[in-house]
């Protein structure tokens, strides 16, 4: 296995560092605080071509792969600037519109997820059946050639940013009667699309939304795919991206965490004119999640290789093992950051404390350990299922 990146693989991660340290966390911060949105930084990226390098050059991109679209994810999260929006826009949607899409909907949309001038939310999870599919409440059914689209979801990231927001329904296949999955590509100004904003305990730039949809009308062409049978493939095609770069991101969290904690633990003296870094109970908690997050990021890294060589089934697994592995190590370093800096990793100036909210609930969110450790148990281990 070669773990040496390309060339080019080390200029984008270079490239997207210089961007990332030039607006840094506390521009984050300040954006969070105010209600504001990363706009700056979104519209720089997009036009650098970082918000677009796993699409195709045919259509704007850069013609890479998730393993690309992961450094860039990385590398600004490293750099106290996640942003949740590409992991939702260039890496679910855009890889669903790719592959699944008709190809007059990826000439419409991925040149603008590719340069940063379109977002697309993306629409699952219900407040009674999470994200299991089987469950969903909300249908579409056809009326003429239109369809109508009625339900609820929540924790829809960054609806309020989006033109467009594509969702997840149910629909009746005409031949069987079973209601199967299918994505519509829905404008978020449509009749009977509402939204409200979800108050959470998480520091972000990017909002959270209950969706509501009551009779939304779309036209034939907002279906995803030449047919219904396109809905089941392209909701997994988005799944394993959407696990690999929320990993990816949570790496970068992990290592910024630990650059701030190490910075202030080598320069900060207390007794007897010695660094408090120099102190094992110090700095062996710092050397462990440092260790989780590296064996996190080659997960991560794995995980991507594999999905970018189309190997699906082997990239599901280990983009779930990378989720996983990815959350834990990020709350442990922010955590272990916060204990280290005492009484002023609870600040504000400190900029780890900031980071407390959303590297919980990436052990949480967009799959809960426990759905992972269910999966891993079934599919790599052989266990009979439990749900």
């Amino acid at each position: 296995m070669n773990f040496d990146p390309t060339p080019e693989q080390e200029q984008l991660r270079d490239a997207v560092r210089a961007l990332g340290k030039q607006y840094g966390h506390r521009y984050f911060v300040e954006k969070a605080k105010a209600g504001e949105r990363t706009t700056e930084l979104w519209n720089e990226a997009g036009g650098l071509g970082y918000l677009g390098v796993n699409i195709p050059t045919e259509y704007g991109g850069g013609g890479g792969g998730i393993t690309e679209l992961a450094i860039v994810c990385e590398e600004l999260a490293a750099s106290g600037c996640p942003l949740l929006l590409l992991v939702v826009s260039p890496a679910i949607v855009a890889t669903i519109i790719t592959r699944h899409g008709t190809e007059e909907q990826r000439k419409r949309h991925l040149p603008g997820i590719a340069d940063g001038s379109q977002r697309i939310a993306f629409a699952i999870t219900e407040p009674d059946a999470g994200s299991n599919f089987h469950r969903l409440g909300t249908v579409a059914r056809r009326d003429g050639d239109d369809w109508l689209i009625s339900g609820r979801k929540c924790y829809i990231s960054g609806v309020d940013q989006a033109g467009h927001v594509l969702v997840v329904a149910r629909s009746e296949d005409a031949t069987t009667g079973k209601l199967k999955p299918a994505l519509f590509l829905v404008p978020t100004d449509a009749a009977g699309l509402t939204y409200s904003k979800l108050d959470m305990e998480i520091l972000s730039p990017e909002d959270q939304f209950l969706l509501f949809l009551d009779d939304v009308r779309v036209p034939a062409e907002a279906l995803v795919g030449e047919s219904l049978d396109a809905g089941l493939p392209a909701l997994f095609a988005g799944l394993n991206p959407e696990r690999i770069t929320i990993g990816a991101m949570s790496v970068g969290s992990g290592r910024y965490a630990l650059e701030r904690a190490s910075e202030y633990t080598a320069t900060r003296k207390v007794w007897g004119g010695r660094s408090i870094g120099s102190h094992q109970g110090v700095s062996h908690p710092l050397a462990h999640a440092a260790v989780q997050v590296e064996l996190a990021r080659l997960m991560v890294q794995k995980a991507a290789v594999l999905y970018d060589a189309g190997r699906d089934l082997e990239a599901g697994v280990a983009g779930n093992m990378a989720k996983y592995a990815s959350g834990d190590a990020a709350a442990l370093a922010v955590d272990t950051a916060i204990q280290a800096h005492g009484g002023a990793g609870m600040t504000t100036e400190y900029g780890v404390a900031t980071l407390l909210g959303a590297s919980r609930a990436g052990r949480i969110a967009p799959v809960t350990r426990e759905m992972i450790l269910n999966f891993v148990a079934q599919h790599v281990l052989g266990q009979e299922k439990s749900y």
